[in-house]
């Protein structure tokens, strides 16, 4: 047999072993190549014009390579060392080391390269879809060509080949450091062998869970008002980080053994075949894997946090272009351009209801219904504030009263008000005591007057006409005026809004419309979600590959023990149960601690990103376990063929 036929023989044999990381690579190198494509191509052009597209996907693009070669040479570990012996017994007929690295090289360039092509090709063919994705997601109207670039072929070759020739170099240390004794032990070196739990075990075991609580708790009071400097605010965010993945590894090390310790020792060590199955492998070979499984599930934590923050700011684009407006369709400020847009309207039969409002801005002392506030470079206890009467926001005010309304959630949480007390309204000449009376949630005024979160004050009629008296100039702006229209027919909202971009308003800068304002909104954050989406997907394919092939890797050392039970009478079918719920651990742990760290990081500062938390996040969430979840159900059909040829 010459040295080419050994080649294909190893290939074909081994190729039922690399068949999800031949897809991985060809996912991987597809979807960097469509990356690389969208930035030179010319139809990315409109998403320039709106976003830092070409910057934004370059940063992805190295994001990506980086994801993708961490899980190249981290799978080439695996299988070299599960070649271990086939490289020995090389040795043994008289191969020499540089004969067999070259072998195996030639076989990994075959399997590498050819991987590579089909991933360029797909990657071209995607790469149209991206677009067309991109401009669904960020709002751009544009067409999406299919162009092929050469530049984006040359870059991708490139890269995969320095991914490459660190595979070489990875191969030939391993090869050169090995001795052919050495060789026929590195998998049965690879995995724990001890079986007797020690008490420095349960120690950081409870530890671990300690831990992670601790951050856990940390994060829910981290915009609380427990923390009132910027110093103490970026400590605790430290602190809660160093908490959670310290934690994480000791769950692993310890955590998981100790829990099942406790599981088998309440049952008084009378395990049925499924639970030793389950739980006896786990026990042990999570504290091995535990580095390896700690990094899996921070950065599946992050890829899910960073990726639920992004669809919260895009889910709530809606809702917050209603508070950008004053909750109205149309938003302007003077009556020049309030009555252009009511003779258009009027012109088309339109319907629309109109809301008029005097605006004044003046100083308002809440130094006595101040609960909490972070310090900060200024006096917090003065608010500048604009004020409008009772009649214009809706709402009944009692005379020497006030009501605050539209404080978003961030401000609340920086600046947390008491739900009643008194306050003081300084004017140029005189001073105002009023009773506050409450926070109400409306945005009854444009972003213009609010400037993206800053309350209203409601006052009766009275009290508005003696606060317009004695305004002070230097708090004046340049519009006092407020005017909102609501479409009564939503059918003819497109229609409006297309006359309304057809008006030259004297205040244009400062008049909104809704349809406009969501748009914006989603095309800034669309290619933030688009990417963050694609990297998050990546890393979910590699680091379920991952965990697949160290599933594989122990299904092959596990063999000589599901030979010896299925000697022993039980069926395959009780293995298969056995085997259905340790994959149900090995899968289902990092992802439930995942899911876990995500939430807890989310629920701390989502309302700095948007208006709504937990539909986005469910969204996100359900869609990546289900994903997740088809590298399980892979590992239990691999397990079921192991246990198959096992007799």
């Amino acid at each position: 047999m010459n040295i080419n036929s050994l080649i294909l023989r190893n290939l074909k044999k081994n190729l039922r072993n690399y068949y999800l990381y031949v897809f991985a690579l060809i996912f991987s190198s597809g979807l960097y190549f469509a990356f690389v494509t969208l930035q030179y191509d010319k139809s990315m052009d409109p998403v320039e014009g709106s976003v830092k597209g070409s910057a934004g996907i370059g940063v992805a693009s190295i994001l990506l390579i980086a994801i993708v070669a961490v899980f190249l040479l981290y799978a080439n570990m695996i299988f070299i060392k599960q070649r271990s012996k086939e490289i020995g017994l090389f040795q043994l007929i008289g191969m020499t080391k540089n004969r067999v690295f070259g072998l195996l090289s030639a076989e990994n360039a075959i399997l590498y390269f050819g991987s590579l092509v089909i991933g360029v090709a797909l990657g071209f063919v995607g790469s149209k879809l991206l677009i067309m994705i991109l401009f669904k997601i960020t709002g751009v109207e544009g067409i999406a060509s299919l162009s092929f670039s050469p530049r984006a072929l040359l870059q991708t070759f490139i890269v995969f080949l320095c991914v490459y020739m660190l595979i070489l170099l990875m191969n030939l240390i391993f090869i050169k450091r090995q001795t052919i004794l050495s060789l026929f032990r590195v998998k049965s070196q690879t995995e724990m062998t001890a079986r007797k739990l020690s008490v420095f075990q349960v120690v950081i075991g409870i530890f671990g869970i300690a831990f992670i609580a601790a951050g856990y708790i940390l994060s829910g009071k981290l915009f609380d008002g427990d923390f009132s400097t910027m110093v103490e605010l970026f400590g605790a965010m430290i602190l809660i980080l160093f908490s959670v993945i310290l934690g994480t590894y000791l769950f692993y090390k310890g955590s998981v053994a100790f829990l099942v310790s406790l599981i088998r020792k309440q049952k008084g060590g009378y395990l049925n075949i499924k639970q030793v199955l389950s739980l006896s492998s786990i026990m042990f070979r999570m504290k091995s894997n535990a580095a390896l499984l700690t990094i899996i599930t921070t950065v599946s934590a992050l890829a899910i946090g960073l990726l639920s923050l992004s669809y919260i700011t895009y889910y709530s684009a809606e809702s917050a272009a209603y508070n950008h407006t004053g909750g109205k369709d149309f938003s302007l400020l003077t009556e020049k351009d309030a009555e252009a847009f009511r003779h258009v309207l009027d012109e088309a039969n339109i319907a629309y209801t109109e809301n008029k409002a005097e605006v004044y801005t003046t100083m308002l002392d809440i130094e006595d219904i101040l609960q909490t506030a972070l310090e900060l470079n200024f006096d917090a206890s003065m608010m500048e504030t604009v004020f409008i009467s009772e009649d214009a926001a809706g709402l009944e005010v009692a005379p020497g009263e006030l009501k605050l309304t539209g404080y978003n959630e961030m401000l609340q949480r920086f600046m947390s008000l008491k739900s009643e007390g008194d306050v003081t309204v300084h004017g140029k000449d005189s001073e105002v005591e009023l009773h506050y009376t409450g926070l109400q949630d409306e945005y009854p005024i444009s972003n213009y007057y609010t400037m993206g979160g800053l309350p209203t004050m409601v006052v009766d009629e009275t009290v508005f006409e003696q606060l317009k008296q004695d305004l002070d100039p230097e708090l004046a702006r340049d519009y006092s005026m407020y005017f909102g229209y609501e479409i009564e027919d939503k059918n003819q909202l497109d229609k409006a809004n297309k006359l309304f971009n057809s008006l030259a308003l004297e205040a244009a800068d400062f008049s909104d419309s809704r349809i406009n304002v969501t748009e914006d909104q989603k095309s800034s954050i669309g290619l933030v979600l688009f990417i963050v989406g694609f990297l998050g997907l990546t890393f979910l394919v590699t680091s379920g590959c991952i965990l697949y092939f160290k599933q594989m890797d122990e299904a092959e050392s596990e063999k000589p023990n599901y030979t010896i039970l299925r000697k022993l009478g039980f069926t395959t079918a009780d293995l298969r149960r056995g085997i259905q719920r340790k994959q149900l651990f090995n899968f289902g742990i990092p992802l439930v601690i995942g899911l876990f760290h995500s939430y807890f990081a989310v629920q701390s500062g989502w309302f700095l990103f948007g208006t709504s938390m937990l539909t986005p996040m469910i969204i996100v969430m359900v869609i990546y376990t289900v994903l997740y979840s088809i590298f399980g159900i892979l590992s239990v059909v691999h397990y079921n063929k192991v246990i198959k040829n096992s007799l």
